[in-house]
């Protein structure tokens, strides 16, 4: 067994940790959080580096990297700005990895090289007002009229929508078939006549923004369907497993930082003439918090270790999504403990870890739809 990545692997995670560094300083993330902006000079420099391209093969620009490489991009991404890791999965996975494996060869060389240059971004349209943790309930109609399908519907917590080129919107093509049937995955243009898109404040993760989206007689060519139609829901599930490994990365890589700022903290901070970090009550939550995230990467790395192998990891990936959100939320709690008073104002850094880290625990399936997966893959 060996849970050592290989040279390649250590260096890729060095060149993002130094291009984060530079070019996602701790100023950008504040600004881009405050002001909810959208990080979009970050994803053209990502771009340059060929990393918006990093999970696609060469021939469609892409550089061909694995799984693996993905989860360290994203545990790096996040490590630094928590929302760039967002923005960058909802077009790179979201998107790309869709129309990679579900869509079209003329799909695949249309989109894959251009969301490689940097030049179009994606954002899935899957849950409804009434179906979030039970997708597949989605009321989203899609209506067959000649060469056009006629959709009409709403969807609400879409990460991206408002920056988004194109929306991978999950309608219902069959509404006599059963729930998980009868589904197709369809790509509509963001500024589609029909399509209206509404931003709604939250708490964390602000400089991606999140969205609803009213659908109100959108017409869209039966070319633009994406994979096989009323078999959207089959395609859906091997994105919704990647993206628990995606959020499980994300997680990782905020809780690491967490943990770090915490450390820093506690070494420098007196109080009774030493460091605080010389009492035994913030000793031991730094040590948990430590085991914890070093836990929650071995989860994570073994999860993605297994789908870059073709194994099915559907408890895995839910395993290391639930157990890394979960983590990443205790060290936040941690975090703004060790830190006082300070981490309780908004010019110190934690009380954005706070914010950010409740969302792992709510996108991709919330902690409690994991444990039911889980229970399900136990047979109970």
């Amino acid at each position: 067994m060996d849970f050592i990545l290989t040279e390649e692997q250590e260096m890729f995670k060095k060149i993002v940790r130094k291009f984060m560094e530079k070019e996602c300083p701790r100023e950008y993330v504040r600004q881009h959080d405050e002001q909810e902006k959208f990080p979009t000079d970050l994803f053209q420099k990502m771009a340059r580096m060929g990393w918006m391209g990093l999970p696609f093969p060469e021939k469609y620009g892409g550089a061909g990297g694995g799984v693996m490489e993905l989860t360290l991009l994203l545990e790096e991404l996040a490590r630094a700005m928590r929302a760039a890791a967002s923005a960058y999965f909802v077009t790179v996975i979201f998107g790309g990895e869709s129309i990679l494996h579900f869509g079209r060869e003329d799909q695949k060389g249309s989109f894959l090289p251009r969301i490689s240059r940097g030049e179009v971004q994606f954002a899935l349209a899957l849950t409804e007002p009434n179906s979030g943790s039970d997708a597949a309930s989605l009321r989203t109609s899609a209506v067959l009229q000649g060469d056009e399908y006629l959709i009409n519907g709403s969807k609400i917590f879409i990460s991206g929508a408002m920056e988004a080129d194109w929306l991978i919107v999950v309608a219902r093509t069959d509404k006599a078939a059963p729930k998980h049937e009868g589904i197709t995955i369809f790509l509509v243009k963001g500024k589609s006549p029909g399509v209206e898109i509404k931003k709604l404040r939250k708490l964390g993760v602000r400089a991606v923004g999140f969205n609803e989206i009213f659908l109100e007689n959108v017409r869209v060519p039966r070319e633009n369907i994406l994979g096989t139609v009323n078999k959207g829901w089959q395609h859906i599930q091997t994105t919704l497993e990647m993206e628990r490994i995606g959020i499980a990365a994300e997680a990782l890589g905020n809780a690491q930082l967490i943990l770090e700022d915490a450390l820093q903290y506690a070494k420098e901070r007196a109080q009774f003439g030493r460091p605080i970090s010389k009492f035994q009550m913030i000793q031991q939550m730094l040590a948990d918090m430590h085991t914890e995230v070093d836990a929650a990467r071995l989860l994570t790395y073994r999860a993605a270790w297994m789908k870059a192998q073709g194994i099915g990891c559907s408890k895995e990936s839910s395993m290391a999504k639930l157990f890394a959100s979960e983590v990443c939320m205790r060290c936040a709690l941690h975090g703004m403990e060790i830190l006082g008073g300070y981490g309780y104002t908004m010019e110190y850094d934690m009380q954005r870890y706070f914010r950010d880290a409740q969302a792992n625990k709510i996108g991709g399936g919330t902690s409690e739809i994991q444990r039911l997966i889980i229970a399900r893959e136990m047979g109970v």
